[in-house]
């Protein structure tokens, strides 16, 4: 059975660790370990320090005790026509223990063959082709220009957006990391892009933020960075006053761990010197002030500090860094529309529709030029942009809408090619 009709299954049960099921698993999959995480370290150790069959034995004993909790409790409802799809790292001893005695039981279960390396070798044959399918927009523009507000804000207003740093929990600079939030593992990462991209239309554009190669620890499949990178542009422009007010608001969180705001910039000594990232840091001192200030003029002093850091780190640092790297990715930022944005307005969702509005239908007439956020007029776009709705080079136009009509991919990204088993024990 193709793995691509998993929806004929009850439930998809994985049967690994904790810390394995945290690192990525088949979206929508329940996690009841046969071992826990303590457990297999132990197993795995008598496997190799005293012997296979001794681990074996051991192992055998406490997958019995745990399907049994699980019995119990976890299952202890599910109806007698259930039909769960089980699988643990590769289809193995783990996965299998667990389908034989629900078979036993009398539910349907049946076992994924390969179990999750299987799954993995699909979501990395995905990720080699899946992305060069569309066509992306991207948004550049300077650090505070609110790109990925806009980004937010144009799929509110309808359009097919693809959010890399939603996905990564991460913002993608030096100050990126969100309080609260880690980062998902690279596998989960992909899992979670494959999913995403998977349910996009190859008809329409796919509006994205433009972002090198690595955001914070995930790294971009090489395939969609130099698909997006040789795409169209949309150059997101705010005045200098503005992007300081952005980032006062959606950066705040810093001040309140000064100690490890002052960490992050030690990071940026070799790209200035000594004496400058002290200064910030001083600044950084001052700022944080603002938590434990109960004076007028102590929060307004904090407040000027924080402004006159995030002013300084934008003109000496932030920008000047994007000079560097932007035109070197984007090789068609020269033809960008230059979009005028209003990151702190309360209508970015019509600013959004706004830029939607200017751009041309497929085949429709483009001129250069400049959008704004402030009316919905359909002029001033580039020929990049136009292109990104437009049949490939090379592809005729017929071919590009039979393209378009394919069947959507499965979110789960596995290939039809990979097949489900009933129960069958072997090592693992």
């Amino acid at each position: 059975m193709p793995l691509d009709q998993l929806g004929r299954f009850d439930e998809i049960v994985d049967v690994r660790t904790p810390l394995e099921f945290a690192e990525d698993h088949i979206p929508g999959a329940l996690n009841a370990p046969v071992l826990s995480n303590e457990e297999r370290v132990i197993v795995g150790t008598m496997y190799k320090q005293v012997s296979p069959f001794e681990a074996t034995r051991v192992g055998a004993a406490m997958v019995a005790r745990n399907i049994a909790q699980h019995l119990d409790t976890t299952f202890a409802g599910r109806p007698r026509n259930w039909r769960p799809l089980i699988y643990c790292w590769r289809g193995g001893k783990r996965s299998g223990s667990m389908t034989t005695w629900f078979n036993l039981i009398g539910w349907q279960a049946r076992q994924l063959e390969g179990g999750y390396k299987a799954y993995r070798g699909s979501v990395l044959e995905r990720l080699a082709s899946l992305p060069g399918q569309f066509d992306y927009v991207a948004l550049t523009g300077h650090t505070g220009s609110g790109k990925t507000r806009l980004l937010q804000a144009l799929r509110k207003a309808g359009a097919q957006v693809l959010d890399l740093e939603e996905l990564a929990c991460h913002r993608g600079s030096l100050l990126g990391a969100l309080p609260d939030r880690p980062q998902p593992a690279q596998k989960a990462f992909d899992t979670a892009l494959v999913g995403v991209l998977s349910g996009f239309d190859v008809r329409r554009p796919v509006f994205v933020e433009a972002e090198s190669r690595r955001i914070g620890a995930i790294t971009l499949p090489q395939t969609l960075l130099e698909r997006f990178h040789r795409g169209a542009c949309v150059e997101v422009e705010v005045s200098h006053d503005e992007r300081v007010s952005f980032l006062l608001q959606d950066y705040a969180h810093l001040f309140d761990d000064p100690a490890a705001f002052r960490q992050q910039l030690d990071r940026l000594v070799g790209l200035h010197s000594r004496e400058q990232v002290r200064h910030w840091q001083q600044l950084i001192d001052a700022g944080s002030a603002a938590v434990h200030a109960d004076q007028a003029g102590d929060v307004a002093d904090a407040s000027a500090a924080r402004a006159e850091l995030f002013g300084e780190l934008i003109e000496r640092h932030y920008d000047p860094a994007y000079q560097r790297s932007s035109r070197q990715h984007f090789s068609r930022l020269g033809e960008a529309l230059h979009f005028q944005f209003r990151p702190n307005a309360a209508d970015s969702v019509e600013q959004a529709a706004a830029l939607l509005a200017s751009l041309p239908d497929a085949g429709g007439e483009a001129s250069m030029g400049v959008a704004t956020g402030g009316a919905a007029s359909g002029s001033a776009v580039t020929a990049s942009v136009a292109a990104a709705s437009a049949p490939r080079r090379n592809e005729p136009a017929a071919a590009h809408a039979a393209a378009g009509s394919a069947a959507v991919p499965p979110a789960s990204g596995l290939s039809g090619n990979t097949l489900v088993r009933p129960a069958a024990v072997k090592p693992e």
